[in-house]
């Protein structure tokens, strides 16, 4: 029973992330930009720490 809850909410985290790239792409590729620069900070964050 589980089993298709977790199909349905990724396939409906699927479909919003393909409406949310088609109908804003600026938005979503800002999005990625701030995704992969908090994780840039935070792997400086460790370096720095540990150096």
């Amino acid at each position: 029973m589980v089993g298709w809850i977790k199909k349905v909410l990724l396939v409906l985290g699927i479909a919003f992330v393909v409406f949310y790239l088609f109908t804003r792409p600026e938005a979503a590729a800002e999005a990625i930009r701030t995704f992969f620069g908090a994780f840039e900070s935070i792997a400086r964050f460790f370096s720095r720490l540990a150096g």
